[in-house]
């Protein structure tokens, strides 16, 4: 019997490039703000930071945040051609995100029909979306305060920008381990995004 692809190859392959570029920007990027931390009492241990050093995780940021960014303005470009984004994110109401939110508290969410998501997973992929976007934007103007001043201003100066970025990247942090944790609870999920079905 055939079985429906839930997620075509481009997909997966995106997937997995921004999940990687993702993780490798957040050890980077951690060795970079313990240099110069913005909030003092948070520091990140040596262990889980890439780099070993300033110059070595700015290396390291660098040049994966081109691999980010390529892979990101791809993947939206083809989920917009493709229709996909607009089929699977939308539409979405506050009344499903409430009624969704309650399910999954409660524990009831279902998730017999992985091809479809559920307003919850709707919003949270259209705030991780809007948040890569955000460390992004945020991270050019901390890259480039000089040559982007209407970015600068509109995150409100440089040290403001940090501060979007910092914040930004924990959100995507969270997004992760949220994610991780609901694949642990549905491991089909996990072999959807390996083998498409």
């Amino acid at each position: 019997m055939n079985q429906v692809t839930i997620h075509p190859v481009w997909v997966r392959i995106f997937h997995w490039v921004n999940a990687s570029a993702v993780v490798a920007m957040c050890l980077s990027g951690w060795q970079v703000y313990n240099a110069s931390p913005i909030f003092p009492a948070i520091r990140f241990p040596a262990s889980i930071t890439l780099g070993g050093w300033l110059g070595g995780a700015l290396l390291w940021h660098f040049a994966v945040m081109w691999i980010l960014v390529a892979n990101f303005l791809a993947y939206l470009g083809l989920g917009i051609a493709t229709g996909r984004l607009r089929e699977k994110l939308f539409p979405v109401s506050v009344r499903a995100i409430a009624s969704d939110l309650v399910a999954a508290l409660r524990g009831k969410l279902s998730h017999g029909d992985l091809s479809h998501y559920n307003a919850v997973q709707k919003v949270a992929y259209l705030v991780v979306i809007a948040d890569i976007a955000l460390v992004v934007l945020s991270g050019l103007t901390i890259w480039k305060p000089v040559q982007f001043p209407v970015l600068r201003t509109l995150m409100g100066g440089f040290d403001n920008a940090r501060i979007v970025h910092f914040v930004a990247m924990s959100v995507l942090v969270g997004f992760f381990a949220i994610h991780v944790v609901m694949v642990a609870l549905v491991p089909r999920s996990l072999l959807t995004m390996i083998r498409g079905r």
